[in-house]
């Protein structure tokens, strides 16, 4: 690989030169662009070009951070965010986690073992950063709260040192021939991403951005109805019929969540509930969301049906939604004061698709390599969730070990269920 050009020529100076002079106050126009350069400039991988550009700062962009570090791999870490946590700044909208952080099991916390007690804890080398999330836990469940959460990943980023771009929005993506690759690995071409704070080269490029964008599938009507991530406070669903589309963890959390408010939930989908319980696995609604299900089956103020939904039509002040048996094909009409689309979410992945990285699946997770690699565009990877190998090991990254740093110290941290 190339050697990096100077700080310098990759962008913005860490300090004023010498001979910088600030300018007058109330020097308007000059006085407001001084102050956005300077801005820049106290913000960790100006623009320019690194060996390495990582997007994202959830638990995927912070495990990826520290094992590449750790690794000896220079790399920059560009995030839209205010500070670390990816989607969980925002949700679960009831605000607690569904996997468990257990506190006290008689297993040092230092452990391997102690990691399947603790579910939302990253996992460093080094025995002073692990379990991060027991000692920020109040104590009134073992399913941290979402603040919590936030809070962990906070603590994990400050204690091992991690430097992200904070409030650097990654905009689009392009390849363009390189001369310094050649014709060898990557196909002799780099990747330009285009930011908010300006342009970033890189010959590896690793999306680490989850599965965090709404998705509504193509059903009439129900591009008017709120998202999950629109849920209004619950008090504003008092004494109303809702009708939820979806019956995967996000429609069984709303309704939990409004067991004492609604009068009557229905949750509606194609597909038979799937229970964790029952599969014994990650697959189906966790057990925190069991309680829906539950009044359900003994005949309480709770619907589940297997249905297909064909329409969702504004009726005077609620909803007609328009339904159809996936076993009969009967057609059934609800009444509802409210609709909620919990209809989960896609990979942000912007323009590469475009760029011709390939997905698959309603979530449109990017196609890859058994090394985390898109099929289709070399030199483009994935971390978090949607690295999609089966078993990966996010401290290992041979591929990319390779392609970065041929003598980079070897790796191999634990396996996170957050980064896998």
């Amino acid at each position: 690989m190339p050697r990096l050009a100077s700080g310098a020529a990759r962008g913005i100076p860490d300090r004023p030169s010498k001979s910088h002079v600030s300018p007058a106050a109330g020097g308007g126009a000059e006085t407001q662009e001084h102050n956005q350069v300077a801005e820049l400039a106290q913000k960790p991988f100006p623009p320019g070009r690194y060996r390495l550009v990582l997007v994202g700062s959830g638990p995927g962009g912070l495990q990826l951070s520290y094992s590449l570090s750790r690794m000896g791999i220079d790399h920059a870490v560009l995030s839209e965010d205010p500070a670390p946590g990816g989607m969980f700044r925002r949700w679960p909208v009831f605000q607690r986690m569904l996997s468990w952080t257990k506190p006290f099991t008689g297993v040092p916390h230092t452990s391997r073992m102690y990691e399947r007690y603790d579910w939302n804890s990253l996992v460093p080398d080094d025995d002073a950063h692990r379990a991060v999330m027991p000692a920020l836990m109040d104590g009134t469940s073992y399913f941290p709260s979402r603040p919590e959460m936030q809070k962990g990943l906070e603590t994990f980023a400050e204690r091992t040192g991690i430097h992200i771009r904070y409030g650097c929005r990654w905009e689009s993506t392009k390849a363009i021939p390189s001369s310094a690759r050649g014709g060898g690995q990557g196909g002799g071409q780099e990747f330009v991403l285009t930011t908010s704070d300006g342009e970033y080269r890189a010959q590896v490029v690793v999306f680490a951005v989850g599965v965090a964008q709404p998705y509504r599938p193509p059903i009439l009507g129900l591009d008017a109805v709120p998202h999950y991530g629109d849920f209004r406070p619950v008090e504003s669903y008092k004494d109303h019929r809702v009708f939820i589309v979806g019956k995967q963890n996000s429609g069984f959390e709303i309704a939990t969540g409004l067991l004492p408010w609604a009068r009557q939930l229905v949750l509606a989908s194609p597909g038979a509930t799937k229970l964790s319980v029952n599969t014994h696995t990650l697959v189906g609604v966790r057990a925190r969301y069991v309680q829906p299900y539950e009044d359900a089956a003994l005949a309480g103020g709770v619907i589940i049906l297997d249905t297909t939904i064909e329409e969702v039509r504004k009726d005077g002040a609620g909803f007609l939604v328009k339904t159809r048996n996936a076993t009969d094909g009967r057609e059934l009409a609800m009444v509802a004061d409210d609709v909620i689309a919990a209809t989960g979410f896609v990979s942000p992945l912007r323009d590469l698709p475009a760029l011709g990285v390939a997905t698959f699946g309603q979530s449109r997770l990017p196609a890859q390599t058994p090394f985390w690699e898109s099929a289709a565009i070399p030199g483009i990877f994935f971390a978090g969730t949607i690295a999609t190998t089966p078993g990966c090991l996010p401290g290992t990254w041979p591929k990319l070990t390779s392609v970065c740093a041929p003598r980079a110290r070897s790796s191999s941290l634990p396996r996170s269920s957050l980064t896998c």
